[in-house]
């Protein structure tokens, strides 16, 4: 195996807080000075990454995230443990970082290229590239003040990449940027780590971590809580925010007609590796596939319908729960997700018991390539922009999907041909 092109050993950084500035100047030179108080933002983190690789660091805000990378770039130094980088790095951490509000896009070109070490030939001969890449237009001889922050996120990105680095460190900031950049972003990303170089990115969206990482590090209060698979990673953060529901066993029972036990693990397909969480309060106890007549058939077809049914237990009164479900990839692609309240354009209130019993069906056209997709099911209160889980059973059944024909991708949008 290569040598690693970054690799931590118990790394941590503390910060201080003294009495007053004088106190803290003190300390610079190792005059007796105590802290009132010490705040351990990242504690004994330990890790490698390979050439080509792809970590996500992920976790709450606050967790030790973004000290972290400033820690890797140079920017911070750690209070101990030693970090060891091989080759160059290039790194995206705040919008504006290197900018100058005043300056034109192309003078910040200049001014930020040569902090981070390019010459200015170099610079002169990369700026059609970048101004290409970025494609702001006339902006580029505009100062940063008047630009939006996409359009900064597009300038910051077109020099960070201007060249290939061995490392690529990106906290958050594409997540700024329109559809349209980001897609090209990733392409670049790509195309970069097919050449060997590795990435390390920070961000909230786990989809993200299962599509572009192999492997994630989920940081609780500053320390490693998980280094490994990217899905359970996710799974494991999902848990750190909402709470994790052990689930419980009972007899078989029958959609409708459950006595409330937990009947999954006798249903077909089902997976118990699932990841059930939430905050309480109600019990998905059941579920029902059903498509051309057929309960829990071997496999759908594609283009058919089907009928997805499951049952909820609820331990409290609610005033207004939502129903929903998530149909993902294998490779964690979200496929398609919806709820009572999208799908009724929030005509549906649905209040509930405490002891009562429902059952939710939703259904929907096949329209997919054959293949393995994952369904979830979950249930939720509280107004739409703020709904609180209660139950979530995540990648809980495995769905098969066949066709006799094929097509590339995933959806099928029933295209036509004909010569004109």
């Amino acid at each position: 195996m290569s040598a690693p092109v970054l690799s931590l050993d118990g790394v941590s950084k503390c910060y201080s807080t003294y009495s007053s500035s004088l106190t803290r100047f003190a300390s610079w030179f190792g005059l007796p000075a105590k802290a009132i108080a010490r705040h351990w933002a990242v504690r004994d983190i330990t890790l490698e990454i390979q050439p080509g690789e792809s970590l996500a660091l992920i976790g709450k805000n606050g967790a030790g995230k973004s000290t972290l990378l400033k820690l890797i770039t140079g920017i911070a130094q750690p209070t101990s443990g030693a970090i060891a980088v091989r080759g160059r790095t290039s790194a995206i951490l705040e919008l504006g970082l290197g900018f100058s509000a005043d300056l034109t896009g192309r003078q910040n070109v200049f001014q930020a290229g040569g902090m981070i070490g390019y010459s200015r030939s170099a610079l002169i001969d990369l700026m059609p590239e970048i101004e290409a890449f970025a494609e702001i237009g006339p902006f580029i001889d505009r100062p940063l003040r008047v630009y939006s922050s996409g359009m900064q996120a597009r300038l910051a990105f077109a020099l960070a990449t201007a060249t290939r680095p061995d490392i690529l460190i990106v906290d958050e900031v594409l997540s700024v940027g329109d559809v349209y950049f980001q897609a090209k972003c990733f392409e670049r990303i790509a195309a970069f780590r097919e050449q060997g170089t590795s990435l390390l990115i920070v961000t909230h969206s786990l989809s993200d971590v299962v599509r572009h990482a192999n492997k994630a590090l989920l940081i609780e209060e500053g320390r490693a809580a998980f280094f490994g698979e990217p899905r359970q990673a996710c799974n494991l953060y999902l848990e750190s925010i909402f709470g994790r529901q052990r689930p419980t066993n009972g007899a078989p029972g029958s959609i409708g007609l459950s006595d409330g036990a937990d009947v999954f693990d006798t249903r077909p397909n089902y997976r118990k590796e699932e990841h059930r969480w939430g905050a309480g309060g109600a019990r998905i106890v059941d579920y029902l596939i059903r498509s051309g007549g057929e309960d829990f058939p071997s496999a759908l077809r594609s283009n058919s319908l089907a009928e997805i049914w499951f049952s909820v237990v609820f331990d409290a009164d609610y005033e207004s729960i939502t129903p929903g479900i998530l149909l993902k990839g294998l490779d964690g692609l979200f496929v398609y997700g919806t709820n009572s309240f999208l799908l009724t354009r929030g005509q549906s209130q649905l209040r509930v018991s405490a002891g009562e019993r429902r059952v939710f069906k939703f259904t929907l056209p096949v329209d997919l390539n054959a293949g393995h997709y994952l369904l979830s099911f979950g249930v939720s209160t509280g107004p739409q922009e703020n709904l609180v889980p209660l139950d979530r059973r995540y990648d809980a059944v495995i769905l098969p999907v066949e066709r006799p024909d094929g097509f590339w991708g995933v959806f099928d949008l029933r295209a036509t041909f004909e010569i004109a």
